[in-house]
């Protein structure tokens, strides 16, 4: 088994709580989430990483060419009798915003979550992909040239 220790954490939990600073993924301050990117085929597919957030508590927007992700994780309810004995996951709003080149199609975004992972797929818009450009040598003869 491995184990992370970090000796300054609860020296920096304890000087946020004494100067009245908001802690990471608290409702003031955002923490942004992890995402992966990639090109696959005519599309773009980002996966963000939201683990124990629920579905309805997603938020995709799209302004101009930004799209904003929110999602908010909400404390456990443990009930009266139980004690927490460790609380590392952050709680709170978390939010990250991309900026989207004009050669994607925000029109026609997809959305899906599953298993803790939100799933966009953006298509390249036509102007942007791939096409073989006909180039005539004589004036009779079109011959096709990847472009």
């Amino acid at each position: 088994m491995l184990m992370r220790t970090d000796p300054f954490q609860e020296m920096d939990r304890l000087t946020r709580q004494l100067f009245g600073e908001p802690q990471p993924g608290t409702w003031s301050r955002p923490v942004a989430m992890p995402l992966d990117a990639y090109r696959a085929g005519d599309e773009y597919i980002v996966a963000f990483d939201l683990p124990g957030v629920a579905p309805e508590s997603i938020d995709v927007d799209i302004e101009r060419n930004v799209l904003t992700v929110k999602a908010e994780r909400r404390p456990l309810d443990l009930g009266d009798d139980a004690q927490m004995q460790a609380s590392e996951r952050p709680l709170g709003v978390f939010s990250r915003q991309l900026i989207l080149s004009d050669v994607l199609d925000s029109e026609r975004i997809r959305a899906g979550y599953d298993n803790g992972v939100l799933v966009l797929r953006i298509p390249v818009t036509e102007r942007a992909r791939p096409r073989k450009v006909t180039v005539a040598v004589n004036a009779d003869e079109p011959t096709a040239i990847n472009a």
